[in-house]
């Protein structure tokens, strides 16, 4: 049997699987605490993790459903098991496509169970010790703009960890990603704006309402709903968000240009 210990967010993950090419795939797509320091290690998330499950998949939707003190979310990838509180469960995954959408959805879950945060569809860069969010429809830019704010630090190109607290709201170095990779070596970050894409010849921002904000990011949360207390959690924590955190439209051409508006 293979361990270690992984980190995302402020969160431990303590890893069991038979599979040695699962533990070689954790260690090159996040944080993983070094043996010498898992003493100091109390996990906040137990998962066991086995692979030869299903088929690939052609379709992102999860089907979940409750039984007894378990909650099943079933993909035709991955089947995953975890208990009511979020905190041990097993993941069956078809292939690494899989694991990275099972271990999205299962910590999606938990940081809403424990009204830690959220876990948004949108690329985040980091600029002058703060962090700034982009999100918007499918093909609106998100990765385009990530890439094009390099050689700022990205902290994320497709999910964005956002912790919503009492001290504020923060952008953490995400280690689920598509186009880029992470050192980890970046803090979190304080959210000063939140920006809606839109393609256009001109370059311009305009404000959005904390109101309007809340639907147009709705929409933009990896979450599948478990029950409606979970989902009111949700809509709870994306309000706090855009209360607290300001929210645009950006208007922007395929350049970085857009960064003058920002700064």
């Amino acid at each position: 049997m293979h361990t270690c210990y992984i980190q995302i967010g402020d969160h431990t993950v303590f890893v069991t699987t038979a599979e040695a090419s699962i533990i070689d795939w954790l260690h090159q797509h996040f944080k993983v605490i070094r043996a010498n320091d898992w003493d100091d290690c109390l996990p906040d998330i137990y998962i066991r993790i086995r692979n030869g499950f299903g088929q690939e998949s052609t379709s992102y939707d999860v089907a979940i459903h409750e039984e007894g003190d378990k909650v099943f979310y079933e993909r035709d990838d991955y089947l995953m098991e975890i208990d009511h509180d979020y905190r041990r469960g097993l993941l069956r995954v078809h292939d690494e496509l899989a694991l990275k959408h099972s271990l999205m959805t299962l910590y999606s879950a938990y940081i809403v169970h424990y009204n830690w945060g959220l876990m948004i569809h949108s690329s985040c860069v980091a600029q002058d010790g703060q962090s700034y969010l982009f999100a918007g429809q499918s093909g609106a830019g998100k990765s385009t703009v990530a890439l094009l704010s390099r050689p700022r630090t990205i902290l994320s190109d497709e999910a964005t960890l956002v912790r919503i607290g009492p001290d504020g709201v923060f952008a953490y170095d995400s280690p689920f990603r598509s186009d880029s990779s992470s050192s980890f070596e970046q803090e979190c970050l304080p959210l000063r704006g939140i920006y809606l894409l839109e393609q256009s010849q001109q370059i311009v921002t305009d404000i959005i309402k904390p109101t309007e904000a809340v639907l147009r990011l709705m929409d933009k949360i990896f979450y599948w709903a478990v029950n409606p207390t979970e989902t009111v959690k949700v809509l709870s924590m994306c309000r706090r968000l855009a209360e607290q955190v300001p929210s645009y439209k950006l208007y922007f051409q395929k350049n970085d240009l857009f960064w003058e508006c920002i700064s």
